[in-house]
């Protein structure tokens, strides 16, 4: 299904030196903000208090986390889980205190404002449990990027391989750099959301891969950028159809799934948004410049039957 037709192939090669000193500048940034600011781990990274209360009516997060500025917990985060009326409150770790004392003087604050709240359940994460958090995620991204180096090696060739990671990498730094530069809370739903971006990524790279690998048996005398050219303008149709439909449904989620979904869905929406960049104006370049040819693809004619001994 084609609804988007291009009676000419893009010249998406002329413009692959701009954009990817753009791609450059903008990854140096991210990777500024990520050493400068760092990343605002959520209670799961850092360790500290979920408290799960609930109330007879809808609850404000807002009004809720006003109430506790006031009983001095400023720095908790509070989000609607489930329903309107029930409300997950994370606390840091403060020191002196224990998780059963911090519980108490929060119910003690909340009921002050609405005497009808209910304490559900309270879980104390340590420091510890959050170090392992961060070690663990470190090593499925790594192993993430591992496995999709030597899935495209496998099918397609090393270039391919390098110039996909490259990519992949591109987004990953961009989505933690947004997370950095805003301070944005970077919870495990939204390492789950980069990991997503990962493999969403790559499939597009792998879609515009196999038809410049297509195309390379297809036009013997084309030369290297009109091939993937070619290959990308060919693809368009399906880009804009897939990652469309799908930015519809994280645009939902981002706007109306309130603050449970919210920062998941922005890593997301960040991440397509880069991912489709990247795969076109980022790896497809690099492809080109490390010098990918139809002789990687295209094995030496066999010699005909009678020259066979």
């Amino acid at each position: 299904m084609e609804f988007f037709r291009f009676k000419s192939d893009i010249p998406f090669m002329t413009y692959a030196r701009s954009t990817t000193v753009v791609s450059f500048i903008t990854f140096l940034l991210s990777l500024y903000f990520l050493a400068t600011q760092g990343l605002n781990f959520g209670v799961e990274f850092t360790g500290g208090t979920v408290i799960e209360v609930h109330y007879t009516g809808a609850a404000e997060p807002g009004r809720v986390q006003a109430d506790l500025a006031k009983a001095g917990y400023a720095e908790s985060s509070v989000q609607n889980f489930g329903t309107s009326s029930d409300v997950i409150i994370r606390l840091p770790l403060k020191e002196g205190v224990s998780s059963a004392q911090m519980s108490e003087s929060v119910l003690s604050a909340l009921r002050a404002g609405n005497g009808s709240v209910e304490l559900r359940r309270v879980e104390f994460i340590g420091p510890q449990v959050g170090k392992e958090l961060v070690t663990d995620g470190s090593i499925a991204l790594a192993l993430v990027c591992a496995g999709i180096m030597a899935y495209l090696a496998f099918r397609f060739e090393w270039r391919f391989a390098l110039a996909a990671i490259i990519a992949n990498l591109h987004d990953v730094v961009i989505i933690l750099g947004f997370f950095a530069f805003f301070q944005w809370d970077f919870s495990l739903t939204v390492l789950a959301a980069v990991l997503s971006v990962l493999g969403y990524s790559v499939n597009e790279s792998v879609v515009v891969f196999d038809r410049i690998r297509e195309n390379f048996r297809k036009y013997k005398k084309a030369g290297v950028p009109e091939i993937i050219n070619n290959a990308i303008t060919a693809t368009m149709s399906r880009t804009i159809i897939t990652h469309g439909c799908t930015e519809m449904v994280v645009l939902s989620m981002l706007l109306f799934g309130g603050e449970t979904l919210h920062n998941f869905a922005l890593a997301l929406t960040i991440g397509i948004v880069f991912g489709i960049y990247s795969s076109v104006l980022v790896s497809s370049p690099i492809v080109m410049w490390l010098g990918a040819t139809r002789a990687h693809f295209i094995k030496a004619d066999a010699p005909p039957v009678d020259a066979r001994p």
